[in-house]
């Protein structure tokens, strides 16, 4: 394995240099790098960055684009060039990104043509920005650097990079208070892409696949499984025209995809594609459909389960494998669903400040409601008192940049973790993930709630397309100060047509809630059910904003 993961580009060049390395699809078609050309375009801005622009070991580049493959080749320029890369969301407005880049004061700043406004503006708000460039083709009579503008000198000397230095600082929240910057060294990612390389013959049937990328490209999930460990792999990595699931089953037919790496909202949503697809069917296929699927419970050979299914798996490309799913709980429901029809999914957890993955489920003994055994490279507990997880190892975090008392809250002198995960282990070591510390509802009599555990239950009814859990602090009676269970339920857009009056509609969800419930002891059950018709608002990586819910709900009621 490499040396240093980010320094991977030169071998990875001799060894798959005509091969596609990163393709993105536009309205004129696929704009592809190969490996080759992923090197020299790097080693041109590495050039430009370290002889025209002088800049020096430590410096830091910020790069706001929507995923494409001249991210590839900034964040390799960033490494040789000695600076330190800094990923931002390309949905956060001008005063979230303002927040951010007023912490980390980066004296680069690289951007896509969609950020150009953006880009100019930040330019006059922070004033560490000295020189700004643009990512993709240049833009007409605009006097802005771009990558391809560059001179096509390469030579430059690499600077030497520690294991201990920072490689990236990934901001997880810029909305409030200070933002927080994980500090992602080089021995994080290293020992991140050893460890996933290790294990991926458990989860792959070959070693180089076509990838197709959907999540963006400042999350450490995508950058570090999506990006680094499948280039050290010679995979060819491909982005789609957009997140649509039609537009995105296309691209996979047409590049013959075999493997994603997604957020588990993203397969609810294809599942509920492919079973509107199979509604419009005749019935006679419905019903083959229905019967094929009952049989496959009993099938183990996923062989045969891909022939039952291969008019479904054909819209796919006919190639596609399997998914790696984290960043979220999975609904085992969504799970078996992909399984049964042939998909394997494995499901992935971590943390920003794990660099980030943590387990992985992988192997033919795969649990839908386990996250698997941890990998080889931590030490992990489960805290007594709290039922917390903690991890120590070569991939926890630096720390939180410029901020010590964040960083004392969450790692301890001697190098544990807190996750803020509540975690159990099984006699096989596998690891199940039951809550959030911050997000549990303690109740009157002192009896403690995860909402995860709630919503787990609720998410299985076909007519709730989202589903947000969370404590409500009561404001008068006797239980004056303590928390009560609200759900709010978002309705199937067919429950919304069939129930147009409101009161209806309230009683409907009310009535189906209090069903479900019952699989929950009493004292889990939601007092306070609230039917919302508008989407769930959701990060980047499609996680709900639990706090955003609950203080819109609260704030209407």
């Amino acid at each position: 394995m490499k040396e240093n993961v980010l320094s991977m580009l030169d071998q990875s060049t001799k060894l798959y240099g005509e091969r596609i390395a990163l393709g993105k699809r536009n309205k004129y078609g696929w704009k592809e790098l190969t490996y080759k050309g992923l090197g020299l375009l790097t080693k041109q801005f590495a050039r430009y960055l370290i002889s025209d622009l002088q800049m020096q070991k430590g410096d830091k580049l910020a790069i706001l684009s929507e995923s494409m493959p001249e991210i590839g080749a900034c964040l390799f320029a960033s490494v040789i060039s000695g600076m330190i890369t800094v990923p931002l969301d390309n949905k956060l407005t001008i005063y979230e990104l303002e927040s951010i880049l007023s912490s980390c004061q980066p004296t680069v700043f690289a951007f896509s043509q969609a950020n150009y406004e953006k880009a100019l503006e930040l330019k006059k708000r922070i004033p560490s920005i000295k020189h700004l460039i643009l990512m993709d083709e240049p833009i007409y009579n605009i006097d802005i650097p771009s990558l391809y503008t560059l001179p096509s000198e390469t030579e430059c000397k690499w600077r030497h990079r520690s294991l201990r230095d920072t490689a990236l600082i990934i901001y997880t929240s810029g909305t409030t208070g200070a933002p927080k910057g994980v500090q992602t060294t080089f021995g994080n990612m290293t020992t991140q892409v050893i460890e996933l390389d290790r294990i991926m013959p458990e989860i792959l049937p070959k070693e180089s696949v076509n990838l197709l990328s959907i999540l963006p490209m400042n999350h450490l999930f995508e950058l570090t499984v999506g990006f680094s460990t499948f280039l050290s792999r010679g995979s060819s990595i491909f982005y789609p025209r957009s997140l649509k699931p039609k537009d995105i089953l296309a691209d996979m037919r047409e590049k013959h995809i075999d493997f994603m790496i997604v957020v588990p909202a993203f397969l609810k949503l294809l599942k509920m594609t492919i079973e509107a697809d199979i509604k419009s069917l005749p019935e006679d296929e419905q019903l083959l459909f229905e019967r094929s699927y009952a049989a496959a419970e009993y099938i183990t050979d996923y062989e045969i389960r891909r022939q039952l299914f291969r008019s479904i798996l054909a819209k796919f490309g006919g190639d596609f494998y399997g998914f790696i799913a984290g960043g979220a709980p999975l609904d085992p429901t969504v799970g078996e669903f992909f399984e049964r029809i042939g998909i394997k999914i494995f499901q992935g957890y971590g943390l920003s400040e794990t660099s980030p993955v943590i387990s992985m489920d992988r192997g033919e003994e795969r649990k839908l409601t386990s996250v698997g055994p941890v990998l080889d490279s931590y030490d992990a507990k489960i805290d007594p008192e709290t039922g917390e997880l903690m991890v120590k190892g070569p991939s926890v975090m630096k720390g939180y940049y410029n901020n010590p008392e964040k960083t004392a809250e969450v790692l301890e002198p001697d190098g544990w973790l807190h996750t803020g995960d509540i975690g159990e282990f099984d006699a096989d070591g596998r690891l199940y993930i039951t809550g959030r510390i911050k997000n549990m509802i303690v109740l009157s009599g002192g009896k403690k709630v995860f909402p995860e555990e709630v919503e787990a239950v609720l998410e299985t009814n076909s007519n709730f397309a989202e589903v947000c859990v969370f404590g409500a602090t009561r404001t008068s009676g006797a239980k004056d100060g303590t928390e009560e269970i609200m759900t709010v339920i978002v309705p199937t857009q067919e429950v919304l047509d069939k129930y147009s009056d409101s009161d209806a509609l309230q009683n409907f969800i009310v009535k189906e809630v209090k069903a479900l419930s019952v699989q929950l002891a009493p004292y889990k059950r939601p007092v306070n059910i609230v039917v919302r018709k508008e989407p769930l608002p959701r990060t980047s990586t499609r996680k709900v904003k639990r706090s955003v819910v609950k203080e819109e709900t609260l704030a209407c009621s």
